[in-house]
């Protein structure tokens, strides 16, 4: 049940991730001027399924796996401890520290995932196999929007 929740939470922060990534930085290269709104809009729709090839593949598998590991060792240390509010600390630290592989993006995208996560798991809703690969259409719709503005 928790690597389904993952893969939900993968799917909804990956592509906040590329969507917030894009309209931050909609012109990774600076190669033109952005000088108007248009200009700029068009940018970052342009942008966003760049963004998403990347950050979905990595989000997916690297931060899958971490958060799964970092709520183990949060859930660990929180028994060991007896004090319940160690997990949530721990885990979030851990987050942190497995974001920072790439810096900035990558703890933007990591501390995105564990709020994310952290939210579904207090739904407590019980996320089936069905629930995780209907997921996967976000990304791919909004990847899919995104290009459709840009061949438009």
């Amino acid at each position: 049940m928790i690597f389904t929740r993952k893969i939900i939470a993968a799917s909804i922060s990956s592509t906040f991730f590329a969507i917030i990534l894009g309209f931050v930085l909609p012109n990774p290269f600076g190669d033109g001027n952005i000088s108007s709104f248009p200009n700029y809009l068009l940018s970052s729709v342009t942008i966003i399924p760049v963004y998403m090839v990347y950050s979905f593949p990595a989000i997916m598998i690297y931060g899958v796996v971490t958060s799964i590991i970092s709520d183990k060792v949060g859930e660990f240390i929180s028994v060991k401890a007896q004090e319940k509010k160690a997990e949530l600390i721990v885990s979030g630290a851990l987050h942190i520290v497995f974001g920072l592989i790439l810096f900035w993006f990558s703890l933007g995208a990591s501390i995105l995932f564990f709020i994310t996560d952290r939210i579904m798991k207090i739904r407590n809703n019980k996320y089936k196999w069905m629930d995780s690969i209907k997921s996967l259409a976000i990304p791919l719709l909004t990847w899919l929007i995104c290009m459709g503005f840009v061949w438009w």
